[in-house]
């Protein structure tokens, strides 16, 4: 057997987001949120995965959102590399999420609680300070540590890189899916601790390279060497410490993404500082769009100039 990484994005969001993972996805979230209970009895996934869509999905953000039983909303995202401002993209989305419930007008009861889930492929946290894997954030009152009136946005965080037990180390569910999580691309078998929480076997079966389709792995190899690319040379610009080389690389993807630009848009993008390039290089690809593009930098001018 030979099985795909979950920690690319398109991967994650076939195992856990496709109509026929509800499953498997209500036992990785009661894992994540409630350390394993069986709190979560049935959710919808609300943009689930579609083969069919395959071209659809090329340069666009992969999540994963889904509602549950009892109308809270879930975001869950698998973020690989380190980016400027990872943090206040979280948030942001945390925010937004729990913010479009409501059109104009109608009233702030009908807003239901948002948990975003986080999984990334670095260390977020001091881990001298936060050693666990799973960290999770709610409102509370900075000196007495109270919580807030209400609990309708949780940021929970799953980082790999703190997780160390080896397989014979396996004791609950959470550890279960953060192996699953980290370490499936390098096995050969269902191992029996993974094999015995069902959900997880049939997360490894859709997982394995056999049962993709030549254009779904084609895509998956696509997306694998596009974040390895860009983490490169996310790297490169690091080591070179240049500017303009960091420069000249947000204005190579610009182009590959989008065309030529004019010039007051390839003005624009010289004057950025260096600060913003790496946020730049990794954000692009979530853009749609010229026009995104143009949204990210008009808000970074109104950051600036606040």
């Amino acid at each position: 057997m030979k099985f795909i990484s979950p920690k690319v994005d398109y991967a994650f969001k076939k195992i856990f987001g496709s109509n026929q993972s509800q499953q498997i996805l209500i036992s990785f979230l009661n894992a994540i949120i409630y350390d394993g209970k069986k709190i979560i009895q049935s959710l919808t996934i609300n943009n689930p995965y579609n083969p069919s869509q395959i071209e659809s999905l090329k340069d666009t953000y992969l999540d994963i959102r889904a509602t549950l039983s009892d109308n809270s909303i879930v975001i869950i995202e698998m973020q690989v590399s380190p980016m400027q401002a990872f943090d206040k993209r979280v948030s942001y989305n945390l925010c937004k999420t729990y913010a479009n419930q409501l059109e104009k007008g109608e009233l702030y009861f009908l807003l239901n609680p948002v948990i975003a889930v986080t999984i990334t492929d670095f260390k977020m946290f001091d881990v001298d300070k936060l050693p666990k894997a799973i960290n999770k954030f709610v409102f509370k009152e900075e000196v007495e540590n109270v919580a807030y009136i209400n609990n309708d946005l949780k940021l929970i965080f799953v980082e790999l890189p703190k997780f160390q037990k080896k397989l014979e180390q396996l004791e609950s569910l959470i550890d279960k899916w953060i192996f699953f999580l980290k370490e499936t691309a390098s096995l050969n078998i269902i191992p029996e601790p993974l094999g015995e929480v069902p959900e997880i076997e049939r997360a490894l079966n859709i997982a394995n390279q056999a049962n993709f389709s030549k254009e779904e792995l084609e895509e998956y190899d696509r997306r694998a060497m596009m974040f390895q690319d860009e983490r490169g040379k996310i790297n490169y610009a690091k080591e070179e410490g240049r500017a303009e080389g960091k420069t000249e690389l947000v204005m190579l993807l610009v182009n590959q993404r989008f065309g030529e630009v004019d010039r007051d848009i390839s003005d624009r993008l010289s004057n950025l500082k260096g600060e913003n390039l790496e946020s730049l290089v990794k954000a692009i690809f979530d853009f749609n769009s010229l026009a995104d593009l143009l949204s990210w930098l008009d808000n970074l001018s109104i950051m600036d100039n606040g």
